[in-house]
C-alpha cells in the first residue's frame, strides 16, 4: 500500500478540505459578503448610537482612547493568529498538510476562465501597483498640504514593504508547486506579501478618505471601506487560487498586514489628539 500523504489529518477533515476546495469560488463569495455585512451592521450600529466624529458630543479625548483601544485590540488578535500559524507550519505539521492538500485540491478544480480572472485582479496587490498608488496618494494629500496624513500614508505602505520581506525571511518558506503559469512568483511563501499589502494599502487608503471627506459627502465612507475590504480580500484570495502561496500564508500575510495598519492608524489618531490638545 502506497504511504499517507498526510498522516496528521484524520479521514473527515481531508474529506471537509476537498469538499471546501471544490466549492472555493462559492466560498470566497460567501466569505465576501459575511464580511461585507459585518462591516455594515458594525458601521450603522456605530451611527446609531451616535458616535460620528462630525455631529457627536463626545471629545476628542473619547475618540482617540476608542481608536487605540480598537488598534491594540485588532494588533491583539491578529499577532495571536500569526503566532498560532507560524508555530504550525513546519513541514510534516498539520497545517502544513492542510495547506498543501488544499492547495493541490484547488488546482485541480478551479475552471481556467476562474484563474484568469484572477491572475488579472491580483495585480492590485503586485509591488509596482501599490508603489505607484503610494506616492500618487502623497502628490495628492502633499497639494491639500497634509502632511502629517501624508507622512502615515507613505509609512504606512513603505513600511509593509520592508517588513514582509524581512518576515518572509526569518521564516524562509517555499512557495507552492503548480505550473498554472498564470503566476510566477519568486522568493519565498510566509507570509503573503500581495495580501499584507492589500490590507495595509487598501485599508489605510479608506481611512484616509475617511478622514477627508467632509460632513456633506459623509454618505461616501462606508462605500469608500467596503470597497477597500472588498479589494484587499479579493487580492488575498487570488493567492491562494494561483497557487502563489498556500492559505496558511495568505492569513498570516492579513494578520501582519492588521497589526501594521492598526499601529499605523493608532500613530495618526495620537498625533491628531496632540495637535487638537496644542491649538486649545
Amino acid at each position: 500500500m502506497p504511504a499517507d500523504p498526510y498522516p496528521a489529518l484524520s479521514p473527515a477533515v481531508i474529506q471537509a478540505v476537498q469538499t471546501l476546495a471544490r466549492h472555493a469560488l462559492p466560498a470566497f463569495g460567501t466569505a465576501l459578503l459575511l464580511l461585507l455585512a459585518g462591516i455594515t451592521t458594525f458601521w450603522l450600529a456605530i451611527a446609531r448610537y451616535g458616535t460620528r466624529r462630525d455631529t457627536s458630543r463626545h471629545t476628542p479625548l473619547a475618540y482617540l482612547l476608542a481608536y487605540l483601544t480598537a488598534s491594540f485590540a485588532a494588533m491583539a488578535g491578529a499577532a495571536a493568529l500569526f503566532a498560532e500559524i507560524a508555530e504550525n507550519v513546519g513541514d510534516g505539521r498539520r497545517l502544513g498538510q492542510l495547506d498543501v492538500m488544499f492547495s493541490s485540491a484547488v488546482g485541480a478544480t478551479v475552471a481556467p476562465t476562474t484563474l484568469g480572472v484572477f491572475a488579472a485582479l491580483t495585480h492590485l496587490g503586485d509591488p509596482t501597483t501599490l508603489a505607484v498608488l503610494c506616492v500618487a496618494g502623497a502628490i495628492a494629500l502633499l497639494s491639500l498640504k497634509k502632511v502629517a496624513l501624508c507622512t502615515a500614508w507613505v509609512a504606512a505602505i513603505a513600511g509593509n514593504a520592508v517588513l514582509n520581506p524581512a518576515l518572509k525571511g526569518i521564516f524562509a518558506r517555499a512557495r507552492p508547486v503548480h505550473e498554472t503559469g498564470l503566476a510566477t512568483p519568486s522568493g519565498y511563501s510566509f507570509p503573503s506579501g500581495h495580501s499584507s499589502g492589500a490590507v495595509v494599502a487598501y485599508g489605510m487608503l479608506a481611512y484616509v478618505l475617511m478622514r477627508l471627506l467632509p460632513p456633506a459627502h459623509a454618505a461616501w465612507r462606508l462605500p469608500a471601506v467596503l470597497a477597500a475590504a472588498t479589494i484587499a480580500l479579493t487580492v488575498c484570495v487570488s493567492r491562494i487560487f494561483l497557487r502563489a502561496h498556500f492559505p496558511s500564508d495568505v492569513l498570516a500575510g492579513i494578520a501582519s498586514g492588521a497589526i501594521w495598519l492598526a499601529l499605523c492608524i493608532g500613530a495618526v489618531e495620537l498625533a491628531s489628539y496632540r495637535q487638537i490638545k496644542v491649538r486649545r
